[in-house]
This record gives structure tokens, sequence and C-alpha cells, in this order.
């Protein structure tokens, strides 16, 4: 991967050799004007993704509740041409084997018609700027082990697999075993 700039007074960051990084792209932390941009993101990663709906007014205030506590994590937003075209969150978990942070993405979404053009790249490489400032001992990413294409541009960002692999008992969420969501064919 190339070498991602400090972003200047605006936001706007430069890249020494990242493919397909959009330049004029700003990236910025979320502000609370944001929300109804990131609920419906959401929703939309959901659908597209895991071929799931998810209750609008839980998911308003939960990233109502994010954006207005940065102890949970964070929100960074990709704007291009002075509208929102994506978003990554980050959320925390303590490693004390490394006595540090890791940073987990997650809530990852592009618009449809803004994909391939170096937004992911973009959102990722301000990521990276950011952590070493802020004690992160690591970076952490889950995905649908059926969502090839997220996979593959993860991959390209430089992130690999694990040797661990993720368990959970969810009290939200109702999964039953589903078809394959187009956006993983």
């Amino acid at each position: 991967m190339g070498m991602l700039h400090p972003p200047s007074a605006d936001g706007r960051q430069r890249c020494s050799g990242c493919p397909g990084y959009d330049v004029g792209m700003l990236v910025r932390r979320a502000r609370s004007d944001d929300l109804e941009t990131i609920v419906d993101f959401n929703a939309r990663l959901a659908e597209e993704s895991e071929g799931i709906s998810l209750d609008r007014g839980r998911l308003r205030d939960g990233v109502a509740k994010l954006l207005g506590d940065e102890s949970l994590g964070l929100y960074l937003i990709a704007e291009a041409d002075g509208a929102p075209v994506g978003q990554l969150g980050l959320t925390y978990e303590w490693s004390d084997w490394r006595n540090g942070l890791f940073w987990w993405v997650q809530s990852v979404y592009v618009v449809s018609e803004r994909r391939r053009e170096g937004i992911l790249s973009g959102l990722y490489g301000r990521v990276l700027d950011l952590a070493p400032t802020h004690g992160v001992c690591g970076v952490r990413l889950y995905v649908d082990r059926r969502n090839r294409v997220a996979k593959a541009a993860y991959n390209r960002l430089g992130l690999a697999p694990t040797e661990y692999e993720m368990l959970e008992t969810d009290f939200v969420l109702e999964r039953a075993s589903t078809p394959e969501p187009e956006a993983m064919a």
C-alpha cells in the first residue's frame, strides 16, 4: 500500500502510490448530523451483504449512541462532490497480550455507484493514519464468510485471514440459514 499523508486543514488526504485513491475525496469523522446517512448506509449494508432487514428504530438508537459516546467507537465518512459516498465504523477491543487496543473495522459501506473508485482505500487509509497516534496495536475486521467480493477487497487493502474463528451468542438478531445474498455472488 502507498503512503498516506496527514490530512490538510479541510480534511482532504493525499496518498502516494495508493492504487485508485481519490485525492479529491474528503474523509472525516462523522458528526451528529450524519445520523440519518449512517442509519441508511447500515440498513443497506445489512440487506446487501447478509440479506437481513434491520429494525430502523433500534439501528438509529445504536448509531446515535456511538455518535454521542466516542468511548464506544467512531464512524468515518467519505465525501465526494459534497455528498457522503461511504462510511467505516471503528470499535475497540483491549488486548492484554499486547497491552494495546485493537480497532475493529465494521459497518463498511460504499454507495453502489461509487464502488471501485478508491473510496474504501481512502477510508481504510485514514484508519491506518490515525492508528499510531491512538495506541492501536492492530486492526481487525470480520466479514461474512460467503462474501467473496468483500473478502477480496479487504485482502487488496492488506488485511489477511487470522488463525481465529468468530463465535457468538446474539441476544438481539435472530439469524436463520439464508441463501447467499446477491452482493456475495
